[in-house]
């Protein structure tokens, strides 16, 4: 009976050490998607600023502006353009982080549930034992008292209840 206590009590320790893991890998997770939320919507200014200046440029350049002004607009484009790619691959680094984060999660979760399957295992096996010593002990007694009463009669005592 100890050996099965001692076994409960290591796997509920087991299942409060992998709740913490699932929980902090759950707010890691979320982390990275606050993350996502956050490049995407750099991703939209930068992707929108270049659209307004490029559109501001379009119309600026069919009133005839110099050629040192529209090689600064080319270099400032070139630029954003630059920052547009930067942003896209930190948005794609971080989706892959949120991709592992997630499979991290998921086998977390998958982790705890086994820890809470062989908890429920072992919890019914020990009902198991209880029940059958139980049931050994109420056998036992009335064994004991059957045997009591057969022999009353024969011993020539007469026990009035």
């Amino acid at each position: 009976m100890g050996s099965f206590m001692s076994a409960l009590k290591s796997v509920l320790l087991a299942i409060e050490h992998a709740t913490l893991r699932r929980d902090a890998l759950a707010k890691a997770a979320a982390g990275v998607e606050r993350s996502i939320d956050f490049a995407r919507a750099q991703m939209a200014q930068l992707q929108g600023y270049a659209a307004d200046t490029d559109s501001r440029w379009t119309g600026a350049a069919t009133r005839g502006v110099s050629v040192e002004l529209m090689r600064h607009q080319y270099q400032f484009m070139d630029r954003l353009q630059q920052a547009i790619t930067l942003q896209s691959g930190v948005l794609d680094q971080s989706e892959r982080q949120l991709e592992q984060a997630k499979a991290n999660l998921l086998q977390a979760e998958v982790r705890l549930l086994g820890l809470k399957q062989i908890l429920k295992a072992r919890q019914d096996a020990l009902l198991r034992i209880q029940r059958q010593r139980q049931q050994r002990h109420t056998d036992e007694f009335a064994a004991m008292q059957y045997t009591r009463n057969r022999a009353l009669p024969m011993s020539g005592e007469r026990h009035d209840n």
